[in-house]
């Protein structure tokens, strides 16, 4: 029996084991297939933000791998994967405490990036980051007791002006109100710096519509429990604050630095245009820690987006390898880009369309919804979007009574 294994659960791996596991096996024998990830839940990253301001609950956004793999005959293993014998086709991994090895004939990495607060002095301290469901948690306790602390004001400052920074900007000066004094500090000299014009603007107003101050062309010099220091020029100003948000800086796992494996200045896999690794067509690399052009010759952007595609390649190119089919070579199709501006707020510019407001917010839970991994997990977090606003009504009328 041939065996696959996939290393990290995000949106190239999930998304890549069940696809094989869709594909049919008539005539050979089903390999067996083992997705590794470190944590017991996948996150939906893109609707995290939802969990912060409570829109949506966190069983919506990160289901269990155990729920979302059932019946599929899918070996999942909640491990922490600690080296890759490329030569002798293991993998080492550590799982509640004790060692185990894996044997592979086809090897999937896809562990994506890793946050990292840079060489700021005191961020690594008393910045949070933003990309686990943890980090979603620990961000809506630490609001929570500000929320409930007697100060007149909550100063919140963000790092970074891309879309994670844009997106958490609306979303916290929503929920905080006039309590809340939000900025955004950005390096460049203006936000959403590769984003269409179109979400730029609408992001522009909603920032403005909300108050959010916005920092351009400034750097973060130092942070404290209480403070940050930002440069401008060559001005430095140091300013009260209740939250620092680090929303930008990702790496490569060392695990997968340290492997003898053609890579770019980024510590990026090179692959092909069929998603194996450049020197070792057993070894398929997707998502953030690949580089990759298409059949095209585009490059390919690290978003879940990109990831979601290529996983659908990458599973039929492991099932063609082991089937003898021939393989195909991945194409990239952009469908534009959404983000979330706060409750009933959103914007979408990609295929033609320019939606903004209330039917944009539509259009991106749509079309996130139809994106989620599996259809019984569609279905259970549909239902439950439709019936939620009767569902708060009777709440509320409960209360009232």
């Amino acid at each position: 029996m041939s065996r696959i294994c996939i290393l990290g659960g995000g949106f190239g791996g999930l998304y890549t084991a069940l696809r094989l596991s869709q594909l049919p096996w008539t005539g050979h024998e089903k390999p067996e297939i083992t997705l590794v990830d470190k944590c017991d839940r996948f996150v939906f990253l893109p609707l995290l933000y939802e969990v912060v301001t409570g829109d949506l609950q966190s069983w919506e956004v990160a289901p269990y791998y155990s729920e979302l793999l059932s019946g599929t005959g899918i070996r999942y293993v909640q491990a922490t994967v600690d080296s890759v014998n490329l030569a002798g086709r293991t993998v080492q991994i550590t799982q509640n405490g004790q060692a185990e090895r894996l044997s592979y004939d086809r090897l999937v990495l896809a562990m994506g990036g890793e946050s990292v607060i840079g060489n700021v002095s005191g961020a690594a301290d008393n910045a949070l980051p933003f990309r686990t469901l943890n980090d979603a948690l620990r961000l809506s306790d630490r609001l929570k007791d500000l929320e409930a602390s007697a100060a007149d004001r909550i100063r919140v400052a963000i790092i970074g002006g891309g879309y994670s920074g844009v997106e958490l900007a609306c979303n916290l000066a929503e929920r905080l109100g006039d309590r809340g004094r939000v900025r955004i500090v950005e390096l460049g000299d203006r936000i959403l710096n590769f984003s269409p014009d179109f979400n730029r603007k609408a992001a522009e107003k909603a920032l403005t519509d909300r108050k959010v101050w916005t920092d351009l062309q400034t750097k973060t010099s130092n942070v404290t429990s209480d403070e940050i220091t930002l440069q401008y020029d060559d001005k430095s100003e140091t300013l009260p604050v209740d939250l620092v948000l680090w929303t930008v800086g990702t790496r490569i796992s060392e695990v997968i630095q340290s492997l003898p494996l053609p890579m770019n200045n980024r510590g990026q896999v090179k692959v092909q245009t069929t998603l194996q690794v450049e020197g070792y067509p057993e070894v398929y690399a997707l998502g953030d820690l690949a580089d990759c052009k298409d059949a095209d010759g585009q490059i390919i952007p690290t978003t879940a987006q990109a990831a979601f595609q290529q996983a659908d390649y990458a599973g039929w190119n492991l099932w063609a390898s082991l089937t003898d089919r021939p393989l195909l070579t991945f194409k990239y199709q952009h469908l534009g880009e959404m983000m979330t501006l706060g409750s009933d707020d959103a914007t979408l510019a990609g295929l033609g369309l320019q939606l903004n407001g209330v039917s944009a917010h539509l259009a991106r839970r749509m079309i996130y919804l139809m994106r989620m991994p599996t259809f019984a997990h569609q279905v259970k977090v549909g239902l439950n979007w439709i019936t939620k606003p009767a569902t708060d009504f009777l709440k509320s009328l409960t209360k009232t009574l």
